[in-house]
């Protein structure tokens, strides 16, 4: 009886060291996929941004509207930059109401596709564009979008049709809210601040930067 209780407790010993091992290994292995992902990102971002300046074919050569391309023909700006603390523009069909709907989206410029993802609440869809012009990198945001039509992780060149006009599910009239910023390394925001550091007037920078 007193080998039997000995035995047990050993064999409890043997498969507790075993499974502790098991843990550690799990855990350790979760850290290396971790690590690994994380300076994937890095090494992703160092490549498109790379790419953007080393290849001519993408670098923004000049701006243009994002609807009615390239004058934003058919559209009127109904929010603009800082009214009412707007980090944007709000453009939207003469029409008023939910008549631009379905309408199409352009790239404003050649670039790089960081994101395009359904933020859900009052953000809905979004696309996000990097851009380098004039050795400088800029971001155009895409807002409200009814479908998406391109994946992150692409180049598009300027003027290709990258969305459709949305109404956040119903949120609101149908538009398009387009941000320029020239951090493209800001959080995606609230849409309204007071402090504007890293926005730029949309509608001014592209009036000023056209091709």
């Amino acid at each position: 009886m007193k080998y039997l209780v000995i035995y047990c407790l050993l064999s409890l010993v043997f498969w507790s060291c075993k499974d502790q091992s098991k843990a550690n290994e799990t855990i350790s292995s979760k850290l290396k996929k971790t690590s690994i992902d994380t300076l994937s990102t890095f090494q992703e971002k160092a490549n498109y941004k790379t790419r953007l300046k080393e290849d001519s074919t993408f670098i923004a050569k000049g701006f243009d509207f994002p609807v009615g391309k390239p004058n934003a023909n058919g559209y009127y700006n109904a929010q603009k930059f800082k009214e009412n603390n707007h980090l944007g523009d709000d453009w939207n069909g003469l029409g008023g109401g939910n008549s631009d709907l379905g309408d199409p989206i352009y790239s404003i410029a050649n670039g790089y596709i960081s994101e395009a993802k359904d933020y859900k609440g009052g953000w809905g869809n979004i696309i996000r564009i990097v851009h380098f012009y004039n050795n400088k990198f800029y971001e155009s945001l895409y807002a409200h979008c009814d479908s998406m039509l391109v994946s992150p992780n692409q180049f598009i060149k300027k003027g290709e049709q990258i969305a459709t006009i949305g109404n956040c599910n119903g949120t609101y009239y149908a538009h398009l809210h387009l941000e320029i910023r020239n951090d493209v390394d800001l959080d995606i925001g609230d849409g309204y601040s007071t402090d504007t550091t890293g926005y730029l007037n949309p509608t001014d920078f592209i009036k000023k930067n056209r091709n």
